[in-house]
């Protein structure tokens, strides 16, 4: 009997993915550029199981029924590119090509379009929830060739998370390089909610004075509330985690964040797209700063700029710094979904959000309790534009603006570092302000680059100059003709 698909790349989240699988009842063969790690893995994790091995990628595709499914686990760039330029020479048209990895999107565009017009069919699919993840149930988000779908959908629904419904945290999300979008704002959205929970932290245990024992019952307290996520629960274990002299291991690790690329792909689009993921972007950019560790233990010599400790009710600004949290996490998923919209609308991927949240319901390291009421939204109005104009969420947003502006306005006060809570409220104070100074921003740059501007007094699309200086004549930039 053949195989349904073939894995290349025994690193852990390749071999977690191909023993899932097996679990669920399809035959895997296994391959890996280093032929010595296929028997080492037929000998350890994977022994006794019905996965077998590939000498060859000519072996590999022999094994495998047709179509072909063969699925990259491999580092994204060139390598991915070095494999597709072996393989296309052994398959047939109609053989199916995925790249699980976390790849650039413009490349799966790319990828998709050129072994199109050499009948081989391309899926682009990010897969999101760690080594765990691969192994018991991850976050998949295919997209590519809407032709090989019908043939990898047994597969990735059936080793995915699932909801408590018993939902697939797997669909199709589009055409071309969806899926690796829709998985590069995932991680954008993972930035974000990372550094929130770190500032979070920060302000318990600096600003509070609070112990680990009791920032780590917060945070389990936390994850019973609206709160409840992978990541609070993850932060909560941290916590609590001694090293073995009985110190909490957390305080004994580096404070440089490293990063592979996928915040700052999401912030490089949300700019090429003209959409405000402020929070997002401060978020890498708080990782850059952190790597800056010599220049700021520098920096904190010459400034003698301490963090004051807060005072009042302990546990009301505990509770106060909950509310603040919840509100910058909408805000932080809502932009994410914004960027999307517009990817979507600009490439005519004609996505569907609901599906989307779904999809990060389960088995992601965003999943979180509200993406079901994300899904509602997005049901309810597919049109929406901005999450926080649904009632349920609005709702939230409202009720926790007071304490979200208190913990925003201490840290200030006390000089705690938070980049990301501070953005959102910003972003938030923006978005619901029907008049905002740009109006300024406009005149001076009719000022001195003669760039127009329109009025509130006209209809819009008419565009305006003025010579405000009496110097500068009536000719506007619009006009050049150089």
């Amino acid at each position: 009997m053949k195989a349904d698909i073939g894995v290349i790349g025994l690193a852990v989240m390749g071999q977690n993915l191909i023993l899932n699988m097996n679990d669920n009842g399809f035959k895997v063969v296994a391959y890996n550029r280093t032929v010595s790690k296929v028997d080492e893995f037929l000998n350890g994790p994977a022994k006794g199981t019905n996965i077998v091995g590939a000498t060859s990628l000519q072996d590999l595709v022999d094994q495998l029924e047709r179509p072909r499914k063969v699925m990259l686990m491999v580092r994204a760039g060139g390598v991915v590119d070095q494999f597709i330029d072996n393989l296309v020479p052994l398959l047939e048209e109609g053989d199916i090509i995925i790249d699980g990895g976390n790849t650039n999107y413009p490349d799966t565009n790319r990828r998709y379009a050129e072994l199109r017009e050499k009948g081989i069919r391309y899926v682009g699919a990010g897969v999101s929830g760690g080594e765990e993840g691969a192994r018991f149930g991850p976050s998949i988000m295919p997209g590519g060739d809407p032709e090989a779908w019908p043939h990898v959908k047994p597969i990735f629904q059936a080793i995915s998370a699932k909801t408590e419904q018993g939902e697939a945290c797997c669909d199709w999300v589009g055409k071309e390089g969806a899926g690796h979008f829709v998985k590069m704002v995932h991680n954008g959205i993972e930035y974000g909610d990372m550094q929130l929970i770190s500032e979070a932290y920060h302000f318990m245990k600096e600003g509070l004075g609070m112990s680990h024992d009791e920032m780590q019952q917060i945070f389990a307290e936390w994850n019973k509330t609206e709160l409840d996520s992978y990541l609070i629960e993850i932060t909560a274990d941290i916590l609590g985690y001694k090293d073995e002299d009985g110190a909490p291991l957390v305080e004994k690790i580096l404070d440089t964040a490293g990063q592979k690329g996928t915040g700052k792909w999401t912030g490089i689009n949300a700019l090429e797209h003209g959409i405000p993921l402020t929070l997002i972007t401060d978020s890498v950019f708080a990782r850059c700063l952190s790597s800056l560790k010599d220049q700021r233990v520098e920096a904190e010599k010459l400034f003698n700029n301490p963090i004051s400790s807060i005072d009042g009710d302990k546990a009301q600004w505990v509770d106060a710094l909950r509310q603040a949290l919840l509100a910058s996490k909408i805000i932080s998923y809502a932009q994410g979904f914004m960027l999307i919209r517009e990817a979507s609308e600009e490439n005519g991927w004609d996505l569907n959000y609901g599906n989307v949240a779904l999809m990060w319901r389960g088995g992601c390291i965003i999943r979180s309790a509200f993406l079901g009421n994300i899904r509602d939204a997005f049901e309810a109005n597919p049109e929406l534009a901005f999450l926080g104009l649904d009632p349920y969420f609005k709702e939230i947003l409202e009720n926790c603006l007071p304490a979200w502006r208190q913990v925003v306005a201490k840290s200030f006060e006390s000089g705690l570092p938070m980049p990301c809570m501070s953005s959102a409220l910003t972003f938030l104070n923006g978005y619901t302000t029907a008049r905002l100074p740009a109006n300024m921003l406009q005149a001076q740059r009719d000022y001195f680059g003669a760039h127009t501007y329109e009025r509130t007094d006209k209809p819009r699309g008419e565009f305006f100059h003025t010579n405000w200086t009496g110097k500068g004549g009536d000719i506007s930039s619009t006009t050049y003709d150089v």
